[in-house]
């Protein structure tokens, strides 16, 4: 049976039913085609319902599905001839960033992705997708690299952070992301980040400070998880929806707030859906994003993604009464 979410459960229940009857009519010969097209129209009505009036906290669970597509999975599917490159050159090769080189439609091009597993096993050797220091400073490297032949960078961003643990520290987890944000300020040459999953604090930020920053459907980008934000703020976890529906991190609020670019829609129920579909709308965005930006000078670059930055949220100049008084 697929794996379906609480919100999503008669959902799935139904197209269990529908797979069932259809097994069955092949098996016993038998015509049950009327059962099963009032099911499929039932289907498609359920299906408008949830997914169309889904809450923040249902997107965060979908970003969170345990077979929603990779970095790794992406990279397979928009990009020809990738070539991972491993290490950042000072102390080890953090597996929980894949990043080498590849051509997207002919464009040679450094692709960077934050990278989770899909089991136990594969979690534990990727981290659960929180990089070490080194898995930034692997992604500098790569990047630099990039700046030195003229490649444009595209980076997938999804983690629940950089990992936190006394090792990353004792390596210079902060100091590795704070380079990384400065580094990338000043490339010259084009970054465009997509937000395919969880986009969660300086761990997503670290990789995301791109001339376009586009997001899936069902992600969610903040500078906190919602089980981090309802513990800080009612010293309870277990709160994690009530701070979901008020952080305004899924992609509709994150676009109208002006932190993202465009929103990339998503396969009805989900990327898991049908990841080659999903594929196909990421690489118009990302086709799009890179004929508005390669014509630019690496001047031009750079003054953009000054100016997209410095351009995010809004500012408001209150006088002091006292001192206007005085």
């Amino acid at each position: 049976m697929a794996v379906g979410l609480d919100f999503e459960r008669p959902v799935v229940e139904l197209r269990e039913k529908i797979k069932e009857l259809k097994t069955f009519t092949a098996e016993k010969d038998i015509d049950l085609s009327d059962e099963v097209r009032r099911l499929e129209e039932r289907l498609i009505k359920l299906e408008q319902d949830i997914y169309g009036n889904m809450t923040p906290w249902d997107r965060v669970q979908l970003a969170r599905h345990p077979e929603r597509p990779t970095s790794l999975d992406y990279i397979e599917l928009l990009f020809s001839d990738f070539i991972e490159l491993h290490g950042d050159r000072a102390f080890g090769d953090d597996k929980a960033v894949v990043a080498g080189i590849a051509t997207f439609k002919g464009q040679p091009v450094t692709v960077i992705g934050e990278q989770r597993g899909r089991d136990t096993k594969e979690n534990i050797l990727r981290n659960f997708g929180m990089p070490h220091p080194e898995g930034y400073r692997k992604a500098l490297r790569l990047m630099k690299q990039a700046e030195k032949f003229q490649r444009p960078v595209v980076c997938f961003l999804d983690t629940k952070g950089a990992y936190p643990g006394k090792a990353a520290e004792e390596r210079g987890q902060s100091e590795a992301i704070a380079r990384n944000l400065v580094e990338m300020a000043g490339l010259t040459v084009p970054i465009i980040c997509i937000v395919i999953g969880e986009g969660a604090s300086g761990g997503a930020l670290a990789l995301g400070v791109g001339n376009h920053v586009h997001m899936l459907e069902n992600s969610w980008y903040s500078v906190i998880s919602p089980e981090g934000a309802a513990a800080l703020l009612w010293k309870d976890s277990s709160l994690a929806k009530k701070a979901a529906d008020t952080m305004k991190i899924t992609a509709p609020d994150v676009k109208q707030l002006g932190i993202i670019d465009e929103i990339v829609p998503e396969v009805k129920g989900g990327a898991h859906r049908n990841a080659k579909e999903q594929a196909k709308a990421i690489e118009a965005i990302l086709d799009s994003s890179l004929q508005q930006l390669l014509p630019m000078s690496k001047e031009e670059i750079v003054a953009h993604r000054y100016e997209k930055f410095r351009t995010i949220g809004t500012f408001a100049f209150v006088q002091d009464e006292k001192i206007n008084n005085n």
